[in-house]
């Protein structure tokens, strides 16, 4: 039989196989404990809530559905949930080290590169939640934590929304940190947590609040109609680039703001590059890891990839711009990193691919003159990689580029006759 708990919550000793050993906080969703698995002899942070209706507990146990899901090193990882009377529980890893609160204070600012390392961290973590469906809805300095070792964690799925549930209507989130969708409880994407993040960066370099107020009706305000301080107010050694970068995060219409973690992320390493001392091996690893989850590059090794990435040309292609021409002769074809673009001739659409997909390389390989124009459908990141590169390269990355140009082909001749017999 199911033993019950005490009234006080804070009185608990044990919660499923879990033995209690301390307090280590709580928040609105619940208290945290410090617990340890007496089977696999390892600390664990316990979250248990007292969930009396069935609501709370599906409200509650939605973390264990979201971050359950994911499987990230830079996402704390959920080991356990579970339901014991009126509580709930979940137990996830336990992480030695302080939440980003401590260093939003102007005592504790890091140094820039600092911050722009430990954002990079966070976006990498966001981008690959985004890709599988989670929204987090609850980015904010004390839901991001930073290890001994200086890794990041993101912690706290509690109100996450998995894209294809059907999530009610309702203000969730902590005020100063959500968009101004959030609050108007519009239906939210990746945006709505890229700008909560953007308010984490901006309170990592200026030590204050991007939105904050006297009252919950004070905040909500700033947020929907007003601009924080600029940033070279407050650090004057910070560059342009940089304060540009925390206001598209900080834009009040979602389509103004990064469309994706790893646009943000391109850019923060475009500042880091920037910065004396840092070498383009350096630049290779801040996106290496974005770029090995795309589809193309799957099966590449992290090595590959980074040696793709250290002899190719990456760069922002903005929407509209032409990036192919017909009747040109390149040695040369492209793979989108982000964004996506239009195949175009005599006027007339013929493809529109994205994220994950490669253009020109039949004539980059035949030496032939481009067939059609390629523009861009909306901002791009885009990879370029010349048929030097490509022929120097190892012989097992050879094959791998050379097997994806064969899947490309296929996939386009399969939509080429779908549409024919349509």
């Amino acid at each position: 039989m199911t033993p019950n708990f005490p009234s006080d919550i804070e009185e608990i000793k044990s919660v499923g196989r879990y033995q209690i050993i301390r307090k280590l906080g709580e928040g609105g969703a619940g208290i945290v404990f410090l617990g340890r698995d007496p089977y696999i002899k390892r600390n664990v942070a316990i979250k248990i809530a007292n969930t009396a209706t069935e609501k709370s507990r599906g409200q509650f146990l939605s973390e264990a559905q979201s971050a359950g899901r994911l499987n990230h090193p830079n996402i704390v990882s959920i080991h356990d949930a579970g339901i014991q009377d009126e509580f709930c529980y979940i137990a996830m890893e336990y992480i030695e080290g302080s939440t980003l609160a401590k260093f939003c204070r102007p005592e504790n600012l890091f140094n820039l590169t600092q911050v722009i390392e430990i954002i990079l961290q966070t976006c990498e973590a966001l981008n690959y939640a985004h890709e599988k469906g989670v929204i987090h809805r609850d980015i904010k300095p004390p839901n991001i934590m930073l290890t001994k070792s200086g890794d990041v964690k993101i912690t706290d799925f509690g109100i996450a929304q998995i894209a294809e549930n059907t999530v009610a209507l309702g203000l969730f989130g902590t005020p100063s940190y959500m968009s101004p969708e959030q609050l108007k409880e519009e239906v939210i994407d990746c945006t709505s947590d890229i700008f909560s993040l953007g308010c984490v960066l901006y309170e990592l370099i200026a030590g204050k609040k991007a939105f904050d107020g006297k009252n919950l009706y004070e905040i909500m305000y700033k947020i929907t109609h007003s601009e924080p301080e600029s940033l070279i107010n407050l650090r004057p050694d910070l560059s342009p680039d940089m304060e540009e970068i925390v206001r598209k995060t900080l834009a009040k219409k979602p389509l103004e703001r990064y469309q994706s973690c790893m646009d943000l992320a391109y850019d923060l390493a475009a500042v880091l590059r920037g910065k004396k001392g840092i070498s383009r091996t350096q630049r290779v690893k801040d996106i290496a890891k974005f770029v090995r989850r795309l589809e193309f590059f799957r099966e590449f090794s992290l090595e590959q990839v980074r040696a793709v990435l250290a002899a190719s040309h990456v760069y922002k292609a903005p929407k509209g711009m032409p990036i192919m021409v017909e009747g040109a002769v390149e040695d040369t074809f492209s793979i989108i990193l982000n964004g996506t673009v239009k195949v175009e001739k005599s006027g007339q659409t013929l493809a529109v691919i994205g994220k994950g997909e490669c253009f020109g390389e039949m004539a980059c390989i035949s030496t032939q003159a481009r067939t059609a124009n390629v523009v861009a459908v909306t901002d791009c990141i885009l990879m370029r990689i010349s048929t030097d590169v490509l022929q120097k390269s190892a012989d097992s990355t050879k094959y791998l580029f050379y097997k994806n140009f064969a899947k490309a082909l296929v996939h386009r001749l399969s939509e080429t006759s779908l549409k024919t017999r349509g």
